[in-house]
């Protein structure tokens, strides 16, 4: 037998020991009269056939999934009476642990020994302090929430995987989720940081060391991901221009020196991409190094989208911070050993529009380089502004004629403006326009996530058992989003300036609550949905990729948008459907349902589930039917989702990364590229780092030119679930990514 590990109650992994199963037995046997006890032959064959189904497992079993097996074989050996015995045994060491649940548990993590934290999230490295004080301080919140703020039917779904409570680690604040920074009204109309006043800057390089300190601010007031646009930096540029004329033209008076206007000109605007090239190496190196209070980098995007300029001058401003964005992301950040690799943060979305999108157009240059970048970064991620102006309508508005914005992070998007009048400036922010749609300001209150498979293995392949069961557990989601909502509610300005007093979010007073921002479509709050794929399979047999897949799903996802529209209508909150990007909840949700139906065939033989509409990353198709197909399954997908194809490396092929752009510009509003960024620190191999099974069956990363299978000298980043991760990944997940098939040949 092959040496295999299991996962204890505190997280921390271990190598299985079968005489602790035996042991387990035999005690539970000594307690019955010896007539019925069992022999030490029988013992031993019941903990090897335990033994033979944890290594058949591909991947580690927890103690608790283990003695499910153990109470089994028991059974099996028609000892009913011993097994009875054990069951009340474990039920009285569950309660003896129920006086503390949280000691062993961050003893294991301060040990870096917990192994379902250690890869919760692949941008927090478990070993700095500040991550582990965030984690210890996220152990004793999910015990609160779960003890004494959240409903019991609430937490056991939760605990089981029926559904998912995002989050949990930072419910017991009045924390939201993620938004849409105002950065303009800070930088055009002041701001407070950390008690200072900041004034608006006077350079382009300024602007961008303020646009940092914001981001980090709001990074620490909140547990979700924030966006930003370039388009409010853009200003400055002109700003920075004016100042250097001046500057020129006294220096050319001090040396009595007459310029000829044309190269007065060509100096000037040689020293503005300079001052260009400074503020932007500020964002880019600023974000990387900053850590904030949850031990992380800022989870932080930049929005890149020439339609938002408001002149001509702007625009040609803003086109140059955009190239100049590109050219840092493709030369990289240096590593440790000062090799250039791929950042995580922060992550780019290029809006492909008229602009930019044909060879003739007149930003075509900055397309051209966005593939470049892509090819070797794996950003920017691309929004169609086509396809997103015939989906987001606000109030009065037409298809076709709709609004072009940026997600809150990753994915997760607000609803379209449905006020008319960009919400009556509720928030008080500075620069309110009537009449003109809002979006920036605006947030995400939290996320719940049903489980698609669940459902459908539940409901035993009776389609009216699913409806039935699909329904109860939409409720369950609706309840504890509720949860959510309330949990927001009474929340006071004071408890983040930087969001809610100081411009980030809103300018309201100090001691003023922030409920009227949680009404009216301000503000959104998520229903997500995970497992589409193995639900539709499970239910029909048959994939998302066959005509009866497809209608299926469909009709699925058409239902969840009538629950969250019903309960918009009766709430006046808006709750949106929303295509979760599980990390480390695809293994969670995986080990459940392993748990509660065992090995189905095409459902739950894998370590993960898929990421909400998602066709199977094992399914051989090509990246425009792939795209084509989930396009319909991202227009019901309003609160956020995002679409991907698995490339190779296309640095030298930028004519089918052009190609894949132009399409998703016609087809789907919202997709990314996936390709592969390593490096080895050992040998300096600069390829793909594969993923392979050590002795114990474990999956690990490891060189393939010198075999090196230290994580602390590799450097890693793979898309994740929308964003790069690059602090690696837990067993599930890990197995998603190796058997990635590419979607370009």
């Amino acid at each position: 037998m092959r040496q295999f590990k299991i996962i204890k109650r505190s997280g921390e992994e271990k190598d299985f020991d079968i005489t602790k199963i035996e042991n387990a037995i035999r005690a539970a046997s000594n307690t019955v009269d010896p007539v019925n006890a069992l022999s030490e032959d029988r013992i031993r064959l019941i903990a090897k056939e335990v033994a033979g189904v944890c290594e058949a497992r591909d991947r580690a079993m927890t103690v608790e999934e283990i003695q499910d097996v153990v109470e089994n074989k028991i059974m099996e050996m028609g000892s009913h009476e011993i097994a009875k015995k054990y069951i009340v045994y474990r039920y009285k060491r569950e309660l003896v642990r129920k006086a503390n649940t949280t000691d062993s548990a961050i003893i294991s993590l301060i040990e870096c020994n917990n192994e379902d934290v250690k890869q919760e999230n692949s941008n927090k490295n478990p070993r700095i302090n500040a991550v582990q004080r965030d984690y210890m301080a996220g152990e004793v919140s999910k015990d609160v929430a779960a003890r004494l703020l959240l409903p019991e039917d609430v937490v056991q779904a939760h605990k089981d995987g029926i559904i998912h409570f995002h989050d949990m680690d930072y419910y017991a604040q009045h924390m939201h989720n993620c938004d849409l920074v105002n950065l303009e009204d800070m930088l055009q109309n002041g701001t407070v940081i950390s008690g200072t006043m900041i004034e608006k800057p006077k350079s382009f390089s300024t602007a961008c060391n303020i646009a940092t300190q914001i981001i980090a601010q709001v990074a620490s007031n909140q547990y979700g991901g924030q966006s930003i646009s370039l388009t409010h930096l853009a200003p400055f540029v002109d700003v920075s221009r004016q100042v250097i004329r001046a500057e020129l033209k006294s220096e050319c008076e001090i040396a009595g020196v007459e310029m000829e206007p044309e190269k007065f000109d060509a100096i000037v605007e040689k020293r503005v991409r300079k001052e260009i090239q400074k503020g932007v190496q500020t964002i880019q190196y600023q974000v990387v190094t900053l850590m904030t209070t949850n031990g992380q980098a800022p989870f932080v995007t930049v929005f890149m989208y020439l339609g938002e300029a408001r002149s001509e001058q702007e625009r040609r401003d803003l086109a140059m911070i955009i190239e100049e964005v590109l050219n840092e992301r493709i030369r990289g950040v240096k590593n440790e050993e000062g090799v250039y690799i791929t950042p995580a943060f922060p992550k780019l979305i290029y809006v492909l529009e008229p602009q930019n999108v044909e060879e003739n157009s007149p930003y075509w240059y900055l397309t051209e380089l966005a593939a470049k970048c892509t090819a070797k970064r794996m950003v920017p991620d691309y929004i169609s502004e086509k396809k997103m102006r015939e989906y987001k309508l606000s109030k009065g508005e037409s298809v076709g004629n709709g609004d072009t914005y940026t997600c809150m992070g990753c994915r997760s998007f607000l609803t379209p403006d449905r006020s008319g009048n960009g919400y009556g400036n509720i928030a008080n922010a500075g620069n309110y326009e009537p009449g003109k749609p809002k979006y920036y300001g605006r947030f995400n209150q939290g996320v719940v996530t049903i489980n698609l498979v669940d459902v459908a293995l539940s409901a035993g392949g009776s389609m009216d058992e699913f409806w039935r069961i699909f329904g109860d557990r939409c409720e369950l989601c609706h309840r504890a989003l509720r949860c959510r909502h309330e949990r927001l509610k009474g929340t006071s300005s004071d408890a983040a300036p930087i969001l809610w007093q100081y411009g980030a979010l809103a300018r309201l007073e100090k001691g003023e609550k922030i409920d009227k921002l949680l009404y009216g479509g301000y503000s959104t709050i998520s229903l997500g949905y995970a497992g589409l794929w193995e639900c539709v399979f499970a239910m029909t047999g048959k994939k998302l990729t066959e005509p009866e897949g497809e209608s299926f799903g469909l009709e699925v996802m058409q239902k969840l948008n009538e629950y969250t529209a019903k309960w918009k209508a009766a709430e006046d909150i808006d709750y949106s459907l929303y295509g979760t990007p599980l990390e480390s909840t695809t293994y969670k949700f995986a080990k459940c349902l392993q748990k509660r139906f065992g090995i189905v065939k095409g459902v739950t033989d894998r370590n993960y589930i898929t990421n909400s509409y998602h066709i199977h990353v094992t399914e051989p198709i090509d990246a425009f039917r792939k795209l084509e197909t989930e396009a319909k399954f991202q227009k019901l997908s309003p609160g956020g989702a995002i679409s991907y194809v698995e490339v190779p490396n296309l640095q030298n092929n930028l004519g089918a990364v052009l190609a894949i752009m132009k399409f998703i510009y016609e087809h789907i509003m919202y997709a990314e590229l996936n390709t592969k960024s390593d490096y080895c620190q050992v040998c300096g191999f600069d390829g793909e780092i594969e993923i392979v099974k050590d002795m114990s069956g474990k999956l690990i990363w490891r060189c393939p030119k010198c075999g090196n299978t230290d994580e602390s000298k590799l450097n890693v980043a793979r898309r994740t679930c929308g964003y790069i991760g690059s602090q690696f990944w837990n067993q599930g997940r890990t197995q998603e990514i190796k058997e990635r098939v590419l979607h370009v040949s």
